[in-house]
């Protein structure tokens, strides 16, 4: 009862609201128009997001709390030159990979012209102003980091090298170049696995041997590759600036440097790099995006059209399309007015307004071709609203909680935040326009079909007896069918017949009584009106005819009415779909067992890009070692203890490593001195002696001494070492790895210890980040289906919907993974996208059917299929055909965006127009034979009958 009455209200108060909008269409179809183009206008404020690790890494981990804590002991911009990280590291900086094409980067003329390049760097100059009095010229030597005594910091290997060019020139012995850990001229141990690649060694078999070889390495036979990396500082705007415009410079300089050196392959990467490359997609995919518009646009106006020139409604389809464009520019100037930043994850909204949104206008069509055409406009418009917008609001719905909660802080992920909450935003004006300005666009064509003019060219159609003198071509198209053709009027019995109208065949008429009744009686060859919710409608009755102009009718709606219908709901095509869903199902599992995270930001930027050649190279030849891990000892401990210099020991065993704790026991151990002292002497030693040697000093930036009392010697507050570990091609799982493991281990450590790497920003918990809002999103899309079935939808509805949702969401994770996407943020901003379109496109097929009564579960699955199964299908092919232009985009985002949505579309397509009415076919809900018991008082209607044959009315058949 509580349904009931909320239906028919809610029915009654969207009849109401469809009646206002027809009442006033000029402004419902000028005000949305005047308003995307005020907020468009807003476009001088468009902004692009600079901060790109924001937006792909988690925002709330462990590791930015590490991160901060490293912060405030060891600061970062003193420690960059020693915490190498990959595509992660914080500040400005510019850095390349140097390959040799032939032989090794150490031979040299190879090494000579390598020298030569660093030198060219070193002493390259900007100007900033570029014009004016005030200019000023800007070196690396100006901005490089500077180390303790105030010189540039470089690379260990340039050190190495110049050593070597000295020893050639000067006829010396040239010094053994050892891997990952050499010995340079000072005496210093530097690790430089990070800064040579393709190593091979004096080894057995002529292969670097692993970290158990020693503490040195092996020496070094040959390199493929060298990583060159040049740190900047950023103080204040203009220095950032002036970093900005010297990383520009820094690579076209090697551009030009590549020309003149064909032998060497040069891989340059700055900071701004994987910003300006992520952002890249966006640009790349604009002629793609305008393509999708028109492809889009091309077959929407042929999904409405008809034989019939003047119930054929081209435009409609275009004006869809508008009405979709216009609130995509009311979103983005709302976000401008707002100082949103845009980033490339955006390129998706504008797929997840078009699947809504055309399904939305297909339905709307639909149900206006099934009123009755001797009615006013209004009220035609009126019964759309009432037929469609409960459903259409219903979708819209699962839409905005899907989104919605997505975007609520309970998601970790930025992009994924932004991307839903700006979808959300979007899904709304898209949902407003489609009541306002595509009705109204519905009212103009609706008057235009009044007045029989038609439906392209807006002009007059002539009547047959006008039509005969003209031309074959001119009468096909300004073919159309009068109502007087087919109307009959039987004065006696005063009952308005409906004229035949095929894609009209069954149409509700306004009785006279009062009396509540079912309004579902498909009793003749099944084209019954099927009523759209459970509770008795009043005021109506149903008339059913036959289609007596078959050709008339929509090509699509011809095909499913009269061969894909039967076909799919035949007796021996249901196994062979039964095997299809089993099938379907087995390969999603399969991908499902084989999901894998993709935590790499370069995976979501444009091919043949910088970012994506250096990391290429990088994968190829510095894949040998993990980054530099900073093992972070942040509280007192009793270094001078023997137990605690076995633990710390232990723990960095099996580890290339670069320790002052290690160094300084072996420089105990050379002295003849115990490595067990007090704590006065253990401290005493370490600052006096071991501090102030040469190769020793650099040490001193890894250790953070707190006074004591006076005339005391100060405790080691803190410490660290440096960690690298060997890995193989699937660096960053091993790292995952790797970096829960010491997490464990620093739980039941006597020693106070934490880990800390750049990269560990995106790793750490990654895939909870990715997928918790996912998750969330489908838990609240079955809660918001279990607690709308208690009062708003058929319970079997709710069920079914759910099952479907999870069906589909299944799908496309299972068979993206096989497809070779990961699951990082833009596949799973497509998978919650993916919900709400699922629910579009089987939502009003499920309560067509389950709102039935009487007939068989075949008959009504037919005429479910008929009435919401095409506009599903239209909505599917102009979607499908939408993607296509974006598959081109060479870009890895795009790439991604499209198998996802194209899955999408897929796997919807295969549950509303074959699993769902063959299912529907024997399991629940049932149909019963007759029509559900009365109450008391209740009075059976009186089923007017017109049966119609190819020449003359044959009779009228009343029956009670």
């Amino acid at each position: 009862m509580l349904r009931q009455v909320l239906h028919a209200g809610l029915r009654t108060c969207f009849r109401a609201l469809g009646r206002f909008v027809a009442g006033h269409p000029v402004f419902f179809a000028s005000a949305p128009v005047l308003l995307s183009i005020l907020l468009g206008a807003s476009f001088s404020r468009y902004r692009v997001e600079e901060d790109v690790g924001s937006l792909l890494a988690p925002k709330h981990s462990l590791a930015r709390i590490e991160g901060n804590l490293v912060q405030s002991l060891f600061p970062a911009n003193r420690s960059k030159h020693a915490l190498y990280s990959d595509l992660q590291t914080p500040g400005r900086y510019g850095r390349v990979i140097v390959t040799s094409r032939k032989g090794s980067v150490l031979d040299p003329v190879h090494l000579d012209t390598v020298l030569q390049l660093h030198r060219r760097i070193y002493q390259m100059q900007v100007t900033v102003p570029a014009t004016g009095f005030n200019s000023f010229n800007y070196s690396f030597s100006y901005l490089c980091l500077p180390d303790d005594k105030n010189v540039c910091i470089i690379d260990d290997i340039i050190r190495a090298m110049e050593e070597i060019q000295s020893a050639r020139i000067s006829n010396r012995t040239v010094p053994v170049l050892r891997y990952p850990i050499t010995q340079l001229a000072d005496g210093r141990h530097a690790y430089i696995g990070h800064q040579l690649g393709g190593v091979q060694g004096w080894g057995p078999g002529g292969a670097v041997r692993g970290p158990g070889t020693g503490p040195r390495g092996e020496g070094v036979r040959s390199a493929r590759a060298l990583q060159l990396t040049y740190y900047l500082q950023a103080r204040g705007s203009l220095m950032d600036r002036v970093a900005s415009q010297w990383e520009r410079a820094f690579c076209a300089e090697l551009q030009h440097f590549s020309v003149l050196h064909p032998k060497l392959g040069l891989y340059p990467s700055t900071s701004s790099s994987l910003r300006t490359d992520f952002q890249f997609s966006s640009v790349l995919a604009r002629r793609p995006l305008l393509a999708s518009l028109g492809v889009c646009g091309v077959l929407a106006i042929l999904c409405c059209s008809m034989r019939d020139c003047v119930r054929s409604k081209p435009w409609l389809g275009l004006l869809a399309l508008l009405s979709i464009t216009l609130s995509g520019l009311t979103a983005a100037g709302i976000l401008n007015l707002t100082g949103a930043t845009y980033n490339s994850t955006y390129l998706g909204i504008p797929f997840v307004m078009l699947g809504h949104g055309l399904f939305g206008s297909f339905e709307m069509l639909s149900s206006w071709r099934r009123t009755r055409e001797d009615q006013h406009v209004k009220e035609r418009v009126a019964s759309v609203f009432e037929d469609v917008m409960l459903r259409f609001s219903g979708s819209t719905m699962l839409h905005l909680m899907t989104l919605g909660l997505a975007a609520s802080p309970l998601t970790n992920m930025e992009a994924v935040r932004l991307f839903c909450r700006t979808a959300a935003l979007a899904i709304t004006i898209s949902y407003v326009y489609m009541l306002s300005f595509y009705s109204s666009c519905l009212v103009f064509t609706g008057y235009l079909e009044t007045g029989y003019r038609h439906g392209c060219f807006c002009r007059r159609v002539p009547k047959p007896d006008r039509l005969d003198s003209k031309p074959a071509w001119y009468r096909c198209l300004m073919y159309t069918r009068y109502q007087d053709e087919t109307q009959t009027t039987n004065a006696p019995h005063a009952v308005a017949h409906a004229h035949a109208h095929p894609p009209n065949p069954s149409l509700t008429h306004t009785h006279a009584h009062t009396h509540t009744h079912t309004a579902n009686n498909p009793n003749i060859h099944g084209h019954g009106h099927l009523a759209n919710s459970t509770h008795p409608h009043p005021h109506t009755h149903t008339t059913a005819s036959t289609d007596p102009n078959p050709q008339d009718s929509h090509l699509l709606l011809g095909c499913v009415r009269r061969c894909y219908g039967d076909w799919i709901t035949n007796t021996y095509v249901k196994p062979f779909v039964v095997l299809l869903y089993l099938i379907y199902i087995s390969f999603g599992l399969m991908g499902f067992l084989q999901v894998t995270q993709g935590s790499d930001p370069s995976a979501l930027v444009a091919m043949d890009t910088a970012t994506v050649l250096y990391t290429r190279a990088q994968q190829r030849y510095f894949s040998s070692y993990s980054p530099v891990i900073g093992f972070y000892i942040y509280e007192s401990a009793p270094y001078w203890n023997a137990s605690v210099q076995r633990d710390l020991l232990e723990y960095a065993k099996g580890f290339q490593r670069i320790s002052w704790l290690e160094a300084y026991l072996t420089y105990l151990s050379d002295r003849n001195q115990s490595t067990s002292q007090p704590r006065e002497n253990f401290t005493r030693t370490l600052r006096h002696s071991f501090l102030r040697e040469p190769q020793f000093a650099h040490f001193a930036d890894d250790i953070i001494f707190a006074e004591r009392g006076q005339g005391e010697e100060p405790d080691v507050a803190a410490s660290r070492i440096f960690l690298v570990a060997k890995t193989t091609e699937n660096k960053r799982e091993e790292m995952a790895v790797l970096l829960d493991t010491l997490r464990r281990l620093s739980l039941t450590s006597r020693v106070r210890f934490l880990i800390f790497n750049p990269s560990f920003v995106y790793l750490d918990r990654y895939a909870a980040a990715v997928s918790s809002p996912l998750r969330h999103s489908l838990l609240a899309v079955l809660f918001l289906l279990g607690l709308s079935s208690l009062a708003v939808v058929e319970p079997l509805v709710s069920v079914w919907l759910g099952l479907t949702l999870l069906s589909v969401q299944f799908g496309v994770l299972g068979f993206m993974t096989l497809w070779g996407v990961e699951l990082d943020c833009m596949s799973v901003l497509c998978l919650i996208s993916a919900l709400g379109h699922s629910a579009d496109c089987s939502g009003p097929l499920l309560c067509g059917f389950t709102a039935g009564r009487g007939e068989s579960r075949t008959r009504w699955v037919r005429v479910a299929l008929e009435r919401h199964g095409v506009p599903s299908l239209q909505t599917l092919i102009c979607y499908s055909a939408a993607l296509v232009p974006v598959g081109s985009v060479r870009s890895n985002l795009t790439h991604t965006l499209f198998r996802c949505l194209a899955l999408t579309a897929g796997c919807s397509a295969l549950h509303t127009l074959a699993f769902l009415p063959t299912l529907l076919t024997f399991l629940p809900p049932s149909k019963s034979r007759s029509h559900r018991p009365g109450g008391e008082g209740q009075r059976q209607e009186v089923e007017c009958v017109e049966m119609n044959d190819s020449t003359r009315v044959v009779d009228q058949i009343t029956t009670v």
